[in-house]
């Protein structure tokens, strides 16, 4: 009796078990299905984001970006102890650590006291640059613009040179070849270009490639420089102290640091053009709202004079002052940039990448010069465009601040002509490479047949 008992017993143990266990399995299954309707959902719901939304601002590769090469060497390098160390300050300092994770738990920035309230004040954050690429000139700046209005003109105008159209060193390269796109542009008598003899400036090639095999026929113009604000100056051009210098005189505006890199380009065996219209004289009724507007239509003329030109880069200054655009690099100081994309171009990645190739170089070859690639959205007289969509290779680029001299300006132009003229030629040499591949491919798959009219 006690025998059977303890049989059943140790039969109901066992059922008692298997129901267990099928519960624990039945509860597995919905945990698994669950999870995998819910990723399911979420991939489905990136992918809807990433065709209706073409911001990097809700992506992680917003995220990611704002972290430098130097913070995953650093990771690396607690695992690997040979690996070898950058000269960067460490990216695991309190206060950058700090601010990136109070930026990240919540989206203020304590550098900018305006993000506090801009996201519950309507239309604050409106046009807000965003940061896509991290440089190591540094980044918790973002680019600053300043906005005169309407068809005001700035401090610091030259007397008489927006009623003279004469008075003024303006006009365009029309690209026949003829003497150089920016050879009217003189550097000013108070301060010499930095290129002319005894100055200390690095003249040296710094980029990839052979220039010695860089010859390519500079009669057919490739890149346009241009100045959708050609007024922008620099105080020690002017001799001046203003918080938004502005002339109209090439040799004191922005117009001299694209001459400093349209002759850098053409050394370079590239055809450029260096547009430099002042729209506030040539125009009737001028706006500077509508600056991109008449920017679009020099672009456009170009475009249509020279079918092979591809590059488009519109050069600016930034609004800040010397400490916070300039950096020191081997003992000597440069003008830093910033690379401006359009949000309201949906092809906006196609420029990034562009500008990112760039951007790369710089970071290589002189790190510190680049603050990044931000993207800016419309407003205060911004299209957040900035007619990038007429070509995947254009880009908006901030040479220097307000208080950057000629020497410092004609350093940065000089390795940033440098970097661009890489990015061209390496460009063309992949075109080189491939074409023989698709030559063979048409080759393999073409009829032998004799084309019509020929003989058999």
């Amino acid at each position: 009796m006690n025998r059977k008992w303890f049989q059943l017993w140790n039969i109901g143990r066992l059922r008692g078990r298997l129901m267990d266990i099928l519960s624990l399995g039945r509860t597995m299954l919905l945990l698994a299905g669950g999870s995998l309707v819910f990723f399911m959902l979420l991939g489905a719901g990136g992918l809807a984001g990433q065709k209706l939304n073409s911001s990097p601002i809700p992506s992680m590769k917003g995220l990611a970006a704002s972290l430098s090469s130097g913070f995953f060497m650093e990771l690396l390098g607690m695992e690997v102890p040979h690996l070898p160390q950058g000269k960067e300050p460490s990216a695991f300092s309190g206060d950058k650590v700090t601010s990136f994770v109070f930026r990240l738990l919540t989206s203020v920035d304590p550098g900018d006291p305006k993000s506090l309230v801009s996201r519950e004040m309507p239309g604050l954050a409106a046009d807000d640059p965003f940061l896509l690429r991290e440089g190591s000139g540094g980044s918790t700046g973002a680019p600053a613009d300043y906005h005169p209005g309407g068809d005001e003109l700035a401090a610091g105008e030259e007397p008489g040179t927006s009623a003279d159209p004469g008075g003024a060193e303006t006009g365009t390269d029309t690209g026949n070849g003829e003497g150089h796109p920016g050879g009217e542009v003189t550097p000013p008598e108070a301060s010499p270009a930095p290129d002319s003899p005894g100055e200390d400036v690095d003249q040296g090639y710094s980029g990839s490639g052979d220039p010695e095999n860089q010859t390519g026929d500079t009669s057919i113009k490739r890149i346009l420089v241009y100045h959708s604000h050609p007024r922008e100056a620099y105080n020690p051009l002017l001799g001046a102290q203003s918080d938004n210098p502005s002339s109209a005189v090439p040799s004191k505006n922005v117009m001299l640091v694209g001459s400093y890199i349209a002759k850098r380009l053409e050394e370079r065996g590239i055809g450029t053009v260096h547009a430099q219209e002042d729209y506030a004289t040539e125009v009737p009724g001028y706006n500077w709202n509508f600056s991109y507007k008449y920017s679009r239509m020099t672009v456009k003329s170009a475009m249509a004079t020279h079918d092979s030109m591809s590059e488009l880069i519109d050069i600016h200054r930034d609004s800040q002052r010397h400490g916070k655009t300039t950096a020191q690099i081997n003992g000597k100081n440069y003008a830093q940039v910033y690379f401006i994309l359009g949000h309201a171009n949906k092809n906006w990645k196609q420029n990034e990448a562009f500008a990112n190739k760039i951007h790369q170089l710089l970071e290589k070859n002189y790190p510190g010069i680049s603050r990044g690639i931000w993207g800016k959205s419309s407003g205060n007289g911004n299209n957040g465009e900035y007619n990038q969509t007429l070509s995947p290779n254009s880009v908006l680029i901030e040479v220097g601040g307000i208080d950057n001299s000629a020497d410092e300006l004609k350093r940065t132009a000089d390795i940033l002509a440098d970097a661009i003229a890489d990015v061209y030629w390496d460009s063309r040499d992949a075109e080189k490479a491939a074409a023989p591949e698709q030559g063979q491919v048409q080759l393999e798959g073409t009829d032998a047949k004799t084309p019509a009219g020929g003989a058999s």
